[in-house]
């Protein structure tokens, strides 16, 4: 155990090295190719078969899938993790590791490198031990802005022979057991109106003061969707050119955070409900990803319970944001648990070692004889 413990600090320190901003949220940034490389050469030294997987479109957006050894009959479980982090403003070294005590220190330690590190770790530990299982490392790009990567991943799956018996993703989660995630829906909604000198605003059509009646509507309807759990607010507001000219155009985004179990593409039905008949508005769904909940029987629900127990956890944290795991759970049952710490898309962002050690040992002790109709 101390070896792979060790062997994920180590490789912890090495992600945190290597910059793999995401160019869809900053352009020109380096993205997720030498990260990938790094892993992928790696991964091929201790027995794995890799396998580089494109974005279909974004060439340069590259995610690993490393297949280890053994019969197809044994358990498989995917273990995944993203490789892209946010950007590095304000960090005077971001991409230089900084322990101290138990805090490391970097971008990208908690989010999620230090998840990554953890599933590498144990993987080659149970591929080394001759493990009756196959530990298959899903290391995906984009999961910051638009889930390229898992959703290229996944696609590719079937045709590298994998059929996974669940999937264990390693977001920061304090080592607690996911139990939900919320979904979102971002609405984006245009005013028409009708430009005229400001001196002789009724010529005119102010397309900013219905945008402004809308910010109040969200306001005043967002008090009951949280009552219900989920969320609702402008997040973006723009409108109109110059002094002394009725706006004839104005826009917003609305963002709504839904509860699992909830369509998120019923936002748009919302924000539609909110519009007045005599505005010149319109309302279209710009994205949306539905929430998720952990099953409560079968694989996930056994895995989770077993890896509570070694871990002193449980299904305990209801995320107020969104993760891949529902992508994930449309291929197999899926759980997300991983190590964490402060700072997260934050300049002083942070990991706590002693949970990245944990969840290593832990994979190794519950995968080691892990059946997944057991549980």
């Amino acid at each position: 155990m101390r070896n792979a413990e060790a062997e994920a600090l180590a490789l912890l320190s090495d992600l945190v090295r290597i910059d793999s901003v995401n160019p869809g949220l900053v352009p020109g940034a380096a993205g997720e190719a030498d990260i990938v490389e790094h892993l992928r050469s790696r991964l091929h030294g201790s027995g794995f078969v890799t396998t580089v997987v494109p974005a279909p479109g974004h060439a340069n957006r590259p995610s690993l899938v490393a297949v280890p050894p053994g019969p197809a009959e044994w358990p498989t479980l995917v273990l995944n993790g993203h490789l892209d982090t946010v950007g590095v403003a304000g960090m005077p070294e971001p991409f230089v590791p900084r322990l101290d005590g138990d805090r490391l220190f970097g971008r990208g330690a908690a989010d999620m490198k230090g998840g990554v590190a953890a599933i590498v770790a144990a993987a080659e530990h149970l591929v080394a031990t001759k493990a009756p299982v196959r530990p298959v490392l899903a290391l995906v790009a984009d999961e910051e802005d638009a889930s390229l990567g898992s959703e290229a991943v996944i696609d590719a799956l079937p045709g590298l022979g994998v059929r996974p018996d669940a999937c264990l993703i390693a977001e920061p989660t304090d080592l607690a057991l996911s139990r939900s995630l919320r979904g979102f829906a971002v609405v984006r909604v245009s005013f028409t109106g009708r430009a005229a000198h400001s001196s002789q605003a009724d010529l005119g059509v102010n397309a900013v003061t219905h945008l402004g009646r809308l910010l109040h509507a969200v306001d005043e309807r967002a008090a009951a969707v949280r009552a219900g759990g989920g969320d609702l607010m402008v997040t973006v507001a723009r409108g109109g050119e110059s002094p002394f000219v009725v706006p004839d155009h104005a826009e917003c985004l609305v963002e709504l955070r839904t509860t699992a179990g909830r369509s998120s593409a019923a936002a748009l039905d919302e924000v539609r409900s909110l519009l007045e008949p005599e505005w010149c508005a319109t309302a279209e769904l710009v994205a949306y990803r539905d929430g998720w909940q952990l099953d409560t029987a079968g694989p996930a629900a056994g895995l989770s319970r077993r890896l509570g127990a070694e871990l002193g956890t449980g299904p305990t944290f209801d995320a107020p944001y969104w993760m891949e795991a529902p992508l994930w759970q449309q291929v197999c049952p899926t759980l997300v648990c991983g190590p964490s710490g402060g700072g997260l898309h934050a300049v002083d962002e942070w990991v706590d070692v002693r949970q990245v050690r944990a969840l290593a040992s832990a994979l190794i002790t519950v995968l080691a004889d892990w059946r997944p109709d057991a549980d």
